[in-house]
């Protein structure tokens, strides 16, 4: 189970030719119609997800044995993949014409399978569904240059920044008041360094394509068919994080850091901000008593006013040969009951509308747990995935080395972005 998919450039290259291979013959919109998923529902369904039954097989399992009951004509195969592989084990499935019925998708491993014509377009075989999800979720699953939604939205996540109440009160910074847009963010950052004599970094990573998102940065064009980063408001985000890094506001190590070692940092109290979840927070009442008294908990800052979603999918193969049960199922694990009791379980939120409002989200009892659920729940409302679904693994890294490039002064931010949109787009026209 994972927040959103990591996946190695040798993964996503592999996905994507498959994609190509096969795109002869699938449909030219991904596949799928309303009367494609017509019929009874009978017979067996394989059913694969991604890395849940070593934790959750006893929730599957009644699942799987309530749907069962109620269509009597039909079986459900549970196939669990571990996390490690997945990608590639979709690839030679894909390949070999094996997918399973109804598979467990992030958006950016559904877009190779829809623009192949092996993903069901959802909203067109079972539009009736689409008002019992979350808005920003349906649109999830939508598809750059396709016309459909090519998956029935699950679980989704998000999280939380947690801050150093008493670094930023020793910064002269009010405690109570931590920024919550990027140019709040940048001015107390430098406030920050300045207080500290360089000490003390507000942040401990470089930028992501999340952040120009919630920057208000627009990052493809309205079809979804060039990156478009480089214009004037990215430019602007980058030389803010520049600044941000000779000042020493951005931790020395921010250039090769990832969430493990960022986490440390601000564990180790030399980085005043950091994303987390609430297992975090129990981490630090074990292993950190001194910064998990000086916790404070608010937004992932931004200036959209929508915080970033992560969202898993169940997606329906198009050339299933039980689709209407295939359908029926992969609506009903992501209906609103079962849903709600999969979030009980385990640190995630409901797609489903009305389910955030539960007061299992609303209500906070004192507890690390609620604490960040109860914020999570609340921004995830109006969350937006930021991360285009057809950005890959080398197109991240490309990204990210232009990024260094400009924060160590090797590059301008305009001449930076410009050579990384110019070879995104490159690697996207290819494939």
């Amino acid at each position: 189970m994972r927040r959103h998919s990591r996946r190695t450039p040798a993964a996503t290259a592999a996905l994507a030719a498959s994609a190509l291979l096969l795109s002869a013959c699938g449909a030219p919109d991904g596949g799928g119609d309303s009367d494609s998923a017509a019929g009874k529902v009978e017979g067996q369904v394989t059913f694969q997800t991604w890395n849940l039954k070593a934790r959750f097989q006893k929730y599957f399992d009644g699942v799987i044995a309530e749907f069962e009951k109620k269509y009597p004509g039909t079986k459900v195969k549970w196939i669990d993949q571990p996390a490690e592989g997945y990608p590639q084990k979709l690839s030679a499935d894909a390949a070999a014409g094996t997918l399973p019925d109804v598979v467990n998708v992030s958006p950016d491993l559904a877009y190779p399978l829809a623009k192949a014509g092996l993903a069901l377009d959802i909203g067109a075989a079972a539009g009736k569904y689409r008002g019992e999800y979350l808005d920003g979720a349906w649109r999830s699953q939508q598809m750059p240059g396709l016309s459909g939604v090519y998956a029935f939205p699950w679980y989704l996540n998000t999280g939380p920044m947690f801050y150093n109440k008493d670094l930023f009160q020793k910064a002269g910074l009010d405690p109570a008041k931590p920024p919550t847009t990027y140019d709040r963010l940048f001015a107390d950052a430098l406030t920050m360094a300045r207080k500290s004599d360089r000490r003390i970094a507000m942040l401990a990573g470089a930028p992501s394509i999340e952040d120009f998102g919630r920057y208000g940065v627009r990052l493809m064009d309205a079809r979804g068919r060039e990156f478009t980063f480089n214009e004037p408001k990215g430019v602007e985000l980058l030389t803010h994080y520049r600044q941000l890094y000779a000042a020493g506001a951005l931790d020395a190590q921010a250039l090769t850091a990832v969430a493990e070692s960022a986490g440390r940092k601000f564990q180790q109290q030399s980085v005043a901000m950091n994303p987390g979840s609430a297992l975090d927070l129990e981490n630090f009442k074990r292993d950190a008593p001194g910064l998990y008294k000086n916790i404070g908990i608010t937004d992932a800052v931004n200036n959209t006013g929508k915080a970033n979603m992560y969202v898993q999918g169940l997606m329906v193969n198009a050339d299933s040969k039980v689709k209407p049960a295939a359908v029926a199922f992969a609506h009903f694990v992501t209906d609103r009951r079962h849903q709600m009791a999969f979030a009980e379980q385990v640190a995630v939120f409901p797609s489903t509308k009305g389910s955030l409002d539960d007061p299992y989200f609303t209500k906070e009892d004192g507890t690390d747990a609620t604490r960040v659920r109860v914020a999570a729940a609340k921004s995830l409302k109006t969350a937006v995935n930021y991360t285009p679904v057809v950005l890959s693994d080398q197109m991240k890294t490309v990204l990210r080395n232009a990024v260094a490039r400009a924060l160590q002064g090797k590059q301008s931010p305009q001449e930076a972005l410009d050579s990384a949109v110019a070879e995104c787009n490159r690697l996207l026209k290819t494939g």
